[in-house]
């Protein structure tokens, strides 16, 4: 991935397109904020630093679990040929699809539900995104990884987690690379903190 040409756009990209009016003046702060539902958009910082690890190209297929406010799914969908992006509150999604076809994407597939379980039907993907937190890294998911590919997912308990880059080697096995302490909010359902 060009860093040159993802902090250009990144740079370009308005945070404040992505959140709700009395959230608008708070968009050049790097931190997180709320965006409805118990969710929030990421710090921009860390934003770019996992869109940078991930190493997406212009062959990629993305899976990105958690659309939110659709402001990550924006700097995926503007390097990558398709992403496929999962938000399990229907609200969420409806707004950030319309946020981003508003902003001209079309290479991308909206889906409401559980992203821990993936989205078969798109797979293998070259990529995937996972902007919650799960109790451990999800089968499915890695299983929907192709070989060679590249798997972000913050991995632990409610209080902080590791940031993991995951990938799948040419025989199908796991490596895990931590990358750094975050704490964001939880994956829901079969990976969820809730579940063994």
């Amino acid at each position: 991935m060009d860093n040159e040409a993802l902090w250009s756009y990144f740079e370009k990209l308005d945070r404040t397109l992505f959140l709700d009016e009395e959230y608008k003046p708070l968009a050049s702060v790097d931190g997180p904020l709320p965006i409805g539902y118990g969710q929030t958009i990421s710090q921009p910082s860390l934003v770019a630093e996992m869109t940078r690890i991930l190493d997406v190209g212009p062959d990629c297929t993305v899976l990105e679990i958690g659309t939110g406010s659709g402001y990550q799914t924006a700097l995926l969908a503007h390097f990558a040929q398709k992403v496929c992006t999962i938000e399990r509150i229907a609200e969420l999604s409806i707004a950030a699809k319309a946020r981003l076809e508003q902003l001209g994407f079309s290479n991308i597939q909206y889906k409401i539900g559980d992203g821990s379980l993936g989205w078969p039907e798109h797979a293998p993907y070259d990529r995937i995104m996972v902007t919650a937190a799960a109790a451990r890294i999800p089968d499915e998911l890695f299983t929907q990884l192709k070989p060679g590919g590249r798997m972000i997912i913050p991995v632990g308990p409610p209080s902080w987690q590791q940031l993991l880059l995951i990938t799948k080697d040419a025989q199908g096995l796991m490596h895990q690379h931590p990358v750094e302490d975050v704490r964001f909010v939880e994956l829901h359902g079969k990976y969820g903190w809730g579940h063994d």
